[in-house]
């Protein structure tokens, strides 16, 4: 799982988002994460930060 915060005009929301599930990231210009089920989600991270998350958790998983 990954800490992101999703791209809100009016508040700040992080969430944790199961990484194993990612399909696509894109700038459009936003970030926009398409997971396998079809879902969505708009962030603040950057495609970089994401990248970087999900290999810290990879890392974090598989070196035990």
């Amino acid at each position: 799982m990954i800490k992101l915060t999703r791209l809100n005009k009016n508040r700040k929301e992080t969430f944790m988002l199961n990484c194993e599930l990612i399909e696509t990231v894109e700038e459009l210009p936003d970030t926009t994460i398409k997971l396998v089920n079809a879902n969505r989600y708009v962030v603040e991270d950057s495609v970089a930060d994401v990248i970087s998350k999900v290999i810290a958790f990879k890392r974090s998983i598989y070196s035990r």
